[in-house]
Formats: C-alpha cells, structure tokens, sequence
C-alpha cells in the first residue's frame, strides 16, 4: 500500500517536472524519519550528498539518484516500483549502489573483527577494484564518493570519531579514486578529512604550523599561476598553467616518505606548466632558471630519464632572485620555495590517465617517493573512468555504461573477505581461491544461503559458503569443460596435480611391492631400501619404485647388484683347471704367470681391457677369472680366500688384431630429446662398437650404461672426453 501511494504522490507530479524534485518527492516520505548509522538523518544525507554531486557537475539525473539509493532498503520490490516510476536505468543504478554499500559495510566490518581472507593490503587492493566493478553503470562510483566525503563530512560537523576502519578505507580506496576521476578537491578533501580521524594530534600539529588558511593558500598559488603564464606568453612560449596547492595529508606524506622537517618540505605551494613539445619544456626551464634561484638538489629530469612507469616531466624548485633592474614576479616572495613541473601535452595526459597517474606512482606505501611502481591491476582500462562525468549526462536517458572489468566478479566468505575469481566463476573456483585442501574437500555450497549446483556461475557480491567432507577429493568431471564446473585455470591445474599425485601414488605402491618382493626371493629382506636406490643410483627409494612401477626399470639390474659373481669354494676343494682352446677368445691374450694352458675368463664385473691392471682369481670348476685390480669383487674373493690368488698378465696381441673387449661406460645426463642417438654417434665416429645399451630418466635425469667393445682401455680414455661434450652429459666414465 506504501510503495502504491509513493507511486500516485510522485505521479501527480508532471512528467517534465525537473527529475531531481520528482525524485526527492518519492524518497521522502520514505527516509525523512531514517538516521543512519553515523547518526545522520538519511534525508538530510541523501540532499548533501546530491549537492556534492552537482559540485563536482554530475546532471540533475545523477543528483536525483542520490534520494533513490536511500529509498530501496524501504521498499519490498525497489527494482520494480522504481523501475515503473523512473524507468529501468535509475532502478538498476539504485539496487546495485544499495547492494554495494551493503558489500562495503560486511567487508569493513570483517576487516575490523581481523577476518581477513589475506593480508590488509590485498584485502584494501580488493575492495578498490570491486568498488570499480561492482556495477555495470559507472555512476555508482561517483554516488559512493559523494556519500563518502558526506559522511566524513559530518563527523567531522558534530565532532565524532569515525571507525578506523572506515576512515583507512576512505584514506586508501576512496581518495586514490577520486584522484584518478581528476576530482582533485575531493581527493583533496577526503584524504584531510581521513587523516584527521586517523592521527588527530598529527593534524593538528600541520594545521597550526600552516600560517594561512587552505583559501588563503590556494588564492596565492592561482596568483602565481596567472603571473607565470602571463610571462610566458610574452617571451613566446605557449603555455598552460596550473596551480597545485598541497592539503595537510600530502604536506604529511612528503615529510614521512623523504624523512624531513616541516621546513624542509619544498614544494608546499607548486606550478605545473604544460607546453606543445620537449623543446618548448627546456625553454621554460631555462627562462625560470634565468630569472629565479634554483635550488640544485631539487633538480630532476625525468624526460631524460624516465621514471620505471614511463612517467615523464621537468621538476624544479626556485626561489625568487630578480634580475639586475628588473622588479622580479613575486615568486618565491621572502624566500618562499616553489616547485615548478614543466611537462609536454603528451606527457600529461600518460601521467593524468596512463600508469604513471599520480596515485599509481606516488601513493607507493611504505615504499615513499622512490618513484616506485605501487601496483595494483587497472592499467589503462581505468583511464575510462575519466570521462565519466561527460557520459553520465548521456546515459541518464540512454542505455547503461559498460562495467570495467568484465573478465572478474568479486564475491564475499562467510566473513566478508573479498575474493577476486574470473568471470564464470563457480563455487568450486572459489573454494579452490580460498585453499586447495577446501577445494578437494568441496561437496556443496550455499550462495546467499541458499544451496546451489557446484557448477553454478557467481555473481558480483554474492556470499559464498562451501560445504566439504573431512577428507576425500576432486571429481573427474570437474576436468569436463562441458559440464561448466571450473572457469580458472589455476583451480583447474590444482584438480590435474591431484590426480596426478594419485596416480605416481599408486605407481610408487607397485613398485615398492615389486621389489620387496625381490628382496623376500633374494633373501635379502635386511636391507635397507634407501641404500638400495642409492647403490643404483638414486636420490630415494620412492624413485626407485616409481620407475619399477612405470616398468622404466628392470628388477634383473636388481638381481645382478644383489648377487655378484663371487665364487665359494670350500677350502679342502682342489682347483680343477682345463685347457683354454687356441680359438677361444675369452682369455683375450691373457698368460696366467707360471702356469701354462689354463682356461681364463674376463670377470663381466669389471671387464678388464688392456693396458688395465689384473689379477686372477681361480674359481671352482670355471678356471681362472680375470678381475681388474681396483674391482671391489675381486678384493672382496682374494681377502676371504688369499690362497685362490694367481698373478696374470696381459700376453701378446699383435698376433690377433681382432681381438676386442667389452667394457661398460656410465654416462648421467640432463634428459633431452635426441641425447641418446648424440652419444651413440660419438661411439660410432670413433669406431667403437656399442653391443648394448641401459638407460633410465627419473625426474629430468638420464642414466646411461653402454656396453661397448674396445681394443686398448687407453683409447677408451680419449673418447669419454669426447662423449662428456656433448651437450646436457654430466658425466661420463668407465665403471
């Protein structure tokens, strides 16, 4: 019955009745009796902050939206019953200005109570930009500024400390934004105002050491600007000037962020000239250096050399020093320091709407004035923002601004943190922003408190509560892209390494089982896994039974490491020794000394080649094997059985020019396509025969055995050189 007499009340009103009556006509009767929660009457709020808007020359359409924005948590259906009585855009622009107040007000309130998602600073970075693009109509920016200095305004009226949190947020996100629209008296305005709340007795301090009042200063500066200017103009440089007084808060940040006194801050008044070209910017400098006194460690050329985030212009301080005869302008009067920045057109519009904007670079945190870059996601998308006054008066009548930002939503905890996700976001993505472990774990979810479909896409604002087991993990279909339940790629490649963890899991499980299996048939159950892999070459045991798992790796390299051929003949055993056939090749030459015609073998443990030093060691039933002298089996046999040691020597081969012999070669490398035909080649420019070949890759790494055939171990020497060049080998050596 309210909402049908606000209808027919404003009704009576003609239809080309100003809209800002029309609209302050339906909203009072609704908010005239309202407070807010600072205290203020909603009416007498909607109504300044109205006023604000038409300072800073928003249309009587956008003024009138002020009263409609207060007006909706009154009404049962605000989308519908304004949306009949002022049409659908003035509705959209009240609901969605209504909902983000209501956003900003959870997210302080969490960010008082210490609920951050993530650190202060991301969860301030995260409301700046969900203030940007929260709405599809960019004139909820300027309604939430006007709101904002309002509220400031009026405790600073009546007297009342406002909540820190609100002021920080107003300090951090609301200033740097009006700074960015170029409405620097609200900047201006609301960082004085917020620095007030935040350090009352530092304000105060500031307020008292600056004699003149802010009017005072600012008529001195735009008396300045109009004198320089004129100048100018008279020696022929085209030039437009501007005046840049500084409020209390800049005055502040300059004293903290370069560790100086009040009387040290230089620039407390300045002047900005901007000119057609770079050669028009050193004439303008040279004219004031000419004319004034400059103070040479103030001096910085930033056009020849930039600032990291391009920023360019001329930065100069001068006091006044008129010339012989001459009277001087009056800058600098009684010593008064000025900053002066000479900058092209160009270079201006890249600072104002680029990303050396004047929030971008200097508002750098702790950080200071090093001319570091501060951060933040809005490059040039929010140089938009700049023309959203013009819009504004089109788009009061006309079809809705399109958002920034349109590939992010930005979405609430349970505890108000704000959450930035892609566009098409689900609940899913979002769990897996918030934490891994709650991503795998994720069963269900509540938006708004009511239960949704895990596939469901989020919106801007809304406040998601995830549902998930105690332990367990992600579907398979979630890696369906038509099944809609993942749109980031992060969350999408943390499901793909769960899975995978799952299956080497599993591969690792295999081979455990396979080589515990070994060890029970080798009897060899005693022994330590993790020497095992070491012995072969690994870092762990789990690699090792991963690449058992994946069949990379055969058990027989196992069995040959835990059995070794190592002979044990009782020690009242005689020696039976048989004759070793002229055509036999197996001895390769080799005179057992003092005994003659007796059978001999190349130990496969070592494989000896000449010139290598040997010993022999006589086995039961198999002659005499030829061991290397540094073979660890061969030391091992003779220490247990001194009395089996025979002395043997290399006989003369150059009788047998075939004679070859076949020698192992352990090569590591970095693992890479076309590695193994790069080293085969090596041995075949070289004529060395490859009989066979071993190779592994765990984790990058190639481990290479090549077994090859070779006529002097010299020889072998040379090539490994060789083979060690080759790129990504590590090493390469005889084993």
């Amino acid at each position: 019955m309210a909402e049908t007499a606000l209808s027919a009340a404003t009704a009576e009103l003609s239809p080309v009745e100003n809209m800002l009556a029309r609209a302050r006509a339906f909203a009072a009767p609704l908010i005239a009796d309202e407070t807010l929660d600072t205290g203020e009457n909603t009416l007498a709020h909607a109504d300044a902050v109205a006023a604000i808007v038409a300072h800073m020359g928003g249309s009587e359409a956008m003024q009138a939206a002020s009263y409609l924005v207060y007006s909706c948590q009154h009404l049962n259906r605000p989308q519908e019953v304004i949306a009949k009585v002022f049409g659908d855009n003035f509705a959209s622009l009240a609901v969605e200005t209504t909902k983000l107040v209501q956003v900003q007000a959870q997210a302080r309130t969490a960010a008082g109570a210490g609920h951050l998602l993530e650190g202060a600073g991301t969860q301030t970075e995260n409301v700046r930009k969900m203030l940007l693009a929260f709405s599809r109509d960019l004139r909820v920016v300027m309604l939430r500024l006007a709101s904002r200095l309002q509220t400031l305004r009026y405790a600073a009226q009546i007297k009342t400390p406002v909540p820190e949190n609100l002021a920080r947020e107003s300090l951090q996100v609301f200033a740097p934004l009006a700074n960015r629209l170029g409405i620097w008296q609200v900047k201006w305005e609301l960082e004085d105002l917020s620095f007030r709340f935040l350090e009352p007795e530092t304000y105060k301090l500031i307020a008292q050491l600056l004699e003149e009042k802010r009017a005072e200063r600012e008529g001195y500066v735009e008396q300045l600007r109009l004198q320089l200017e004129q100048d100018l103009a008279a020696e022929g440089i085209r030039a437009t000037v501007q005046g840049r007084p500084k409020n209390i808060y800049s005055i502040v940040k300059k004293m903290r962020g370069k560790s100086l006194d009040f009387a040290q801050v230089f620039d407390i008044t300045a002047l900005r000239v901007v000119v057609a070209d770079v050669k028009d910017c050193y004439a303008v400098l040279a004219w004031v250096h000419s004319r004034f006194q400059p103070i040479a460690e103030e001096f910085d050329d930033y056009i020849a050399r930039p600032k990291p985030n391009g920023y360019q212009s001329l930065h100069t301080v001068v006091r006044e020093s008129a010339p012989a005869g001459g009277s001087g302008m009056g800058i600098g009067a009684g010593g008064r320091p000025i900053e002066i920045q000479i900058r092209t057109e160009q270079m201006h519009e890249h600072a104002e709407h680029g990303v050396a904007a004047h929030w971008a670079y200097k508002e750098a945190g702790t950080k200071g004035y090093a001319g570091v870059w501060a951060g933040g996601e809005y490059d040039a998308k929010i140089a938009v923002l700049r023309q959203l006054l013009a819009w504004e008066r089109d788009l009061s009548g006309g079809e809705q601004a399109k958002g920034l930002f349109d590939d992010r939503i930005y979405v609430l905890t349970p505890d108000a943190a704000i959450v930035e996700l892609p566009q098409g976001a689900t609940p899913v993505d979002f769990a897996y922003s918030v934490h891994t472990s709650l991503g795998h774990r994720c069963r269900g979810a509540r938006v708004d408190g009511a239960m949704v479909p895990l596939n469901t896409p989020l919106s801007n604002g809304q406040t998601v509560e995830i549902i998930a087991s105690k332990e367990g993990g992600p579907s398979r279909d979630w890696l369906n892209a038509e099944l809609g339940y993942l749109a980031s790629n992060r969350a999408r490649a943390k499901v793909r390494a769960w899975f995978n963890a799952l299956v080497t899991h599993e591969t690792i499980a295999r081979g455990r089982e396979a080589v515990e299996k070994l060890l029970q048939r080798e009897g060899k159950t005693a022994l330590k896994l993790d020497d095992l892999a070491a012995r072969l070459g690994f870092k762990t045991a789990d690699q090792l039974f991963e690449v058992v798992g994946k069949d990379e790796f055969s058990l027989r390299s196992i069995e040959t490491l835990l059995r070794p051929a190592e002979p044990a003949p009782p020690a009242d055993e005689g020696v039976s020794i048989k004759k070793s056939r002229a055509s036999d090749k197996s001895s390769g030459g080799v005179l057992v000394v003092g005994v003659s015609s007796l059978m001999t073998q190349l130990a496969k443990c070592c494989r000896p080649a000449p010139p290598d030093a040997i010993g022999g060691f006589v086995t039961r039933g198999h002659g005499v094997s030829i061991h290397r002298k540094d073979c660890s089996n061969y030391r091992t046999m003779v220490s247990g059985h001194p009395e089996r040691d025979i002395e043997v020597a290399w006989g003369n081969t150059k009788g047998d020019v075939g004679a070859v012999y076949a020698v192992d070669v352990a090569v590591e490398a970095a693992d890479r396509q076309g590695l193994l035909r790069d080293i085969s080649d090596v041995f075949a420019r070289e004529k060395m025969n490859v009989i066979g070949v071993q190779t592994q890759s765990v984790r990058g790494t190639a481990w290479m055995t090549f077994t090859i055939e070779i006529t002097d171990a010299n020889r072998l020497s040379q090539v490994l050189g060789t083979v060690r060049a080759v790129s990504g080998v590590r090493s390469a050596r005889r084993r």
